[in-house]
């Protein structure tokens, strides 16, 4: 998406609009879980704002102003729409055969987000959290209002009384929607961690040797850096893996033909470290065809889940990474 400060007309106002633009991506992302529906979310919020500047006239602040429309775009694409999920969300674990997956549309899953388009490395610890695939999709339980009353109070820190303006209702009112999204969020048992904000250099050297041994194969290294409770899930597939020991059963079963990959880091998606995984070619060639966007998550000084985001068509240019690997030698 092109912004309006690239050009060489851009004015002050449009400058102003676009100094917005990353931290209402992240509103509209935890909103929608996916980061195309938020930037056009975005994009239609500028559109909005630019043609009512003239009536603008800084009765509120625009950072207020924006926001109101913003929610009124995410609020008017949520209507009539089935929420966005994680595979666990739809049902629990099976065993790790080839038969048990099923592939269901794009629009059923959450999307994983860089966190370069919705957040500045500067952002509060908490806001980083709540881009946690796991919090994304506990939030799309919520109903649309109570979604937003939680984000604007509790991830952005907004007043009750600021809320209850943006959404045209009372403080009351906010605070009854605060208490029930909060109790929703209670019974979806979001997964804990203790993964800091920041990468510890023991952190790093253990997603150095879970790079290295996936990159290897090698199951006793796997084993080694993987939580015996470890997750395992792969958008648009509806399976998911409940433990390391059937991961290990997926991955030197059905899923053998990720053997030999080579992954790409891609910097961090949703607060988490990702690559980008290219697999060896099914042809039998020398190449490596795209696969997926991994998103690991650590917990307790290991690798507690992995998500495996199949739709290379879209997350890889997302990702900044070519889909032919040979663009990367």
């Amino acid at each position: 998406m092109t912004a309006v400060t690239d050009s060489p007309t851009a004015t002050a106002s449009d400058r102003q609009l676009e100094a917005h633009r990353k931290e209402l991506t992240g509103y509209c992302y935890r909103m929608l879980g996916s980061p195309f529906e938020a930037e056009d979310a975005v994009q239609e919020t500028m559109i909005r704002a630019w043609r009512g500047l003239d009536r603008f006239e800084g009765r509120s602040a625009m950072r207020s102003w924006l926001y109101r429309i913003a929610t009124n775009v995410c609020l008017d694409s949520l209507k009539g729409r089935e929420r966005r999920a994680r595979p666990m969300d739809l049902g629990p674990a099976r065993e790790p055969v080839i038969e048990n997956m099923s592939t269901l549309p794009e629009v059923t899953w959450i999307q994983p987000v860089p966190d370069a388009l919705v957040s500045d490395p500067a952002e509060q610890a908490v806001a980083r959290e709540t881009l946690r695939l796991a919090f994304v999709a506990a939030l799309q339980h919520l109903p649309p209002r109570q979604r937003a009353a939680l984000i604007l109070c509790e991830v952005l820190r907004w007043s009750a009384a600021d809320v209850a303006e943006l959404l045209d209702t009372s403080v009351a009112s906010v605070n009854s929607a605060l208490q029930r999204a909060r109790a929703t969020l209670n019974e979806t048992e979001i997964r804990d961690t203790d993964a800091p904000a920041e990468l510890t250099a023991a952190d790093r050297e253990l997603l150095r040797q879970y790079v290295a041994a996936f990159e290897a194969y090698d199951i006793d290294r796997l084993t080694a850096v993987i939580r015996d409770d470890a997750f395992q899930s792969m958008p648009p597939i509806d399976l998911w893996l409940d433990g390391r020991d059937n991961i290990m059963t997926w991955w030197f079963g059905p899923g053998i033909g990720c053997a030999g990959s080579k992954v790409v880091p891609v910097g961090t998606a949703n607060g988490r470290p990702a690559w980008a995984q290219y697999k060896p070619a099914e042809d039998g060639s020398d190449g490596y065809e795209p696969w997926a966007i991994q998103v690991v998550e650590l917990s307790g000084g290991k690798i507690a889940e992995m998500t495996f985001f199949l739709d290379v068509e879209t997350l890889f240019p997302l990702f900044g990474v070519p889909l032919d690997y040979t663009e990367l030698q």
